[in-house]
């Protein structure tokens, strides 16, 4: 069998057989945050040696509408080309690559098989920016991922009926209001557990909506999975 050869490590170039070199893969990913369960925010040192779910001050404060987040790492530099890459440069294999983690991820976390999701959707894009960039990242990762959890996926359960300003353009607050009524739901979630996926987790305006969007039509539990998340100031 012809042996695969080996691509540029989309961080530094070098020749690897996967996305990344050994060397970006151990000096890079090999993170061992704590995060907060719920939104994946990463929590100060003296959690830990506490439990492995323990919730963020906010999270605490005031439940998002989501129940729980997967993340990789902080979205910080270099990782932070990887998602520039996806989403700008159609660097696909990277989306396979995320997806590959987030699996992992997720199975380690989960101690049931009945704790995965009933169904795997990505976070919609508005049609113009669909057709502009010719895909969605989020549902290039989204694939792969329902794949390795052996479960449904659906890129079409939920649209984004209203076209709003990018979200990196605006503060919490803004963005809450911008994405707000900018979903709905095109299938039933009655009762389902539905795991969202997108590539960046900045402020988690969207995926409040999108959840809050899910409950509203039924939806027994929201998890996100996310490449990505950028702390909290």
């Amino acid at each position: 069998m012809q042996a695969i050869l080996p691509n540029a490590c989309a961080l530094c170039g070098n020749l690897s057989h996967n996305a990344l070199c050994g060397f970006c893969d151990e000096s890079y990913w090999n993170e061992g945050a704590l995060r907060c369960c719920v939104c994946a925010v990463p929590l100060p040192v003296t959690y830990r040696g506490r439990r492995a779910s323990y919730c963020c001050g906010d999270c605490i404060a005031e439940k998002p509408p989501f129940d729980a987040t997967f993340a990789l790492a902080d979205y910080r530099a270099p990782l932070d080309t990887l998602a520039v890459g996806l989403k700008f440069r159609a660097q696909l294999v990277l989306a396979r690559e995320f997806a590959r983690r987030l699996a992992l991820l997720a199975h380690d976390a989960w101690q049931d098989p009945s704790e995965c999701p009933d169904l795997i959707a990505p976070v919609p894009l508005a049609d113009r920016r669909l057709r502009k960039r010719g895909y969605n990242q989020a549902w290039q990762i989204a694939k792969p991922l329902a794949r390795a959890l052996r479960v449904p996926h659906d890129a079409t359960l939920l649209r984004r009926v209203i076209d709003t300003a990018p979200q990196s353009r605006l503060d919490l607050d803004a963005r809450r209001m911008n994405v707000g009524r900018a979903f709905e739901v095109a299938g039933n979630v009655q009762g389902l557990h539905v795991g969202i996926v997108d590539d960046v987790m900045t402020t988690g305006a969207t995926l409040e909506a999108l959840a809050r969007t899910l409950k509203a039509a039924g939806a027994r539990r929201v998890t996100n999975f996310v490449a990505l998340r950028t702390p909290k100031n």
